[in-house]
């Protein structure tokens, strides 16, 4: 079963290939998804990394860690909780 991570205080130049590269030392890598603003597309600093082995590993080794002049907040992602209102 896949685990889904989140990381955030992400530095605002990291690409998903450069993030997946990190999380890859641990294990398997099954996608990787940068958030960004709607509005002005500028990435928001944070994104989620679904593993489908070795997550608890990376949690353990990149909680803390200095990645781009950063400190990472990884995290096991929590379930999204639905949004009010709509359109």
């Amino acid at each position: 079963m896949s685990k889904r991570i989140y990381v955030g205080n992400l530095p605002y130049s990291m690409t998903e290939d450069e993030l997946r590269e990190v999380f890859g030392e641990y294990g398997a890598v099954e996608s990787v998804n940068l958030i960004s603003d709607r509005e002005t597309g500028r990435p928001r600093g944070f994104g989620f990394v679904e593993m489908t082995n070795g997550g608890d590993e990376a949690i353990s080794a990149l909680h803390q860690k200095e990645v781009g002049g950063r400190q990472l907040t990884v995290n096991e992602a929590r379930p999204r909780e639905p949004r009010r209102g709509g359109w």
